[in-house]
């Protein structure tokens, strides 16, 4: 039988293992099609009425492209490389009518490929899924965690714009068990109307704040470094906690601080303080862990999703990876709010955090990363 490239079954295991070694990737490739080549003609996302789930809206606050380059969009990529292709399945109370589409974020189009399956719930299915080439063009060997990371910042994104525009409460499945699609987003129609069964359980975690706007959501974006200035403990704290409320249970969450008092940071028990547990400022071995990534060594701050061991099985790393990228996005909006800059660190290299503060090899490796700051570059280059 034969696999589209993308889907080929392969060891992800392996495939980690390999990304973490310091082995260095080779050089760059063709990164082919921006946009997965969906048959048909394109159509517009048509105006939504006022009961109805604006599929527009939704997708423009999430995942559709900005610029001509398709560079710039909501989510953040590794190398802006945006590998995540999204198929909808539309059921009733949607602005389009119900059927199957695949999304093409450059021109902010649908393409239609068939009809609904029986029983799809009313709103919309986001099934996310990956052409790894696009990634793999750059960063070779090391692409398979990033395309996991940037699968569930697209998840995360889907999840704020529904919040912003007041739909039913998403629902999530990320439980790591599929490799294509990685995850799926459903989004009932607006609250008020019944939402239906949904994909599974699984709802969308994370605190629930005052839901964002679509001016934050269109705004935000991750900041140049270098990254200076250390934001004050209690914001910190209140990053980390958002992290943290939005992971996983294969996951552990840190914070890395510098002077006056480095070290290592985690929530005390009952979160209403950061505890320091281990001395030292990590900042410059993170930087070296980080594919080299010197100004890590003086950003103002650094949180940490830490976790899925050597041994952990496929399904294991997906959920671990997913569910990091998913957490770190809504740390990213609520370290916005509080004034921070801040920027995504997925790429690492023998990171493997319980080795270095002396526990046993292979269980505590970092998986993703917030670098944070009081400021940017930007706000340097402006001053």
């Amino acid at each position: 039988m034969q696999h589209p490239p993308d889907t080929i079954p392969i060891d992800l295991a392996a495939a980690l293992a390999l990304a973490r070694s310091p082995r260095p990737p080779g050089p760059d490739t063709p990164a082919g099609a921006a946009v997965r080549a969906w048959p048909g003609t394109p159509v517009p996302l048509p105006q939504a009425g006022p009961a109805d789930l604006d599929l527009h809206a939704l997708l423009r606050l999430s995942l559709a492209a900005s610029d001509t380059s398709g560079r710039l969009r909501p989510a953040p990529s590794a190398g802006a490389l945006h590998p995540v292709d999204t198929e909808l399945t539309v059921g009733t109370g949607c602005s389009l009518p119900p059927g199957r589409y695949g999304y093409d974020p450059l021109r902010h189009r649908v393409h239609h490929l068939g009809r609904q399956p029986a029983g799809t719930p009313p709103g919309a299915t986001a099934a996310l899924t990956v052409t790894a080439q696009r990634t793999a063009s750059h960063y070779g060997h090391r692409a398979r965690p990033l395309l996991l990371l940037d699968t569930g910042h697209a998840a995360a994104a889907l999840v704020l714009a529904a919040r912003a525009l007041g739909t039913g409460e998403p629902r999530l499945r990320m439980d790591g068990r599929t490799e294509s699609p990685l995850t799926s987003v459903h989004v009932p129609p607006p609250a008020g109307r019944a939402p239906g069964p949904a994909p599974d359980g699984s709802r969308a975690t994370g605190r629930r704040e005052q839901p964002p706007t679509a001016a934050e959501l269109l705004a935000r974006r991750s900041a140049p470094p270098p990254l200076r200035g250390a934001p004050a403990p209690d914001a910190l704290r209140t990053v980390l906690t958002a992290a943290a409320d939005a992971g996983t249970a294969d996951l552990r969450w840190s914070v890395a601080v510098g002077p006056p008092r480095p070290g290592l940071a985690a929530r005390a028990a009952d979160g209403a303080a950061l505890r320091h547990y281990a001395t030292g400022d990590a900042r410059p071995t993170l930087a070296a862990w980080a594919a080299g990534q010197a100004w890590i060594a003086d950003a103002g701050a650094v949180l940490l999703a830490h976790g899925c061991p050597s041994d952990a099985d496929a399904p294991r790393i997906r959920r671990a990876h997913l569910r990091a990228g998913f957490a770190v996005h809504l740390a990213h909006l609520t370290a916005l709010r509080l004034g921070l800059a801040a920027r995504p660190v997925g790429s690492w290299q023998q990171a493997d955090l319980g080795a270095a503060l002396g526990a046993a090899p292979g269980r505590d490796w970092i998986v993703h990363a917030l670098a944070l700051g009081t400021h940017s570059a930007d706000e340097e280059n402006t001053t």
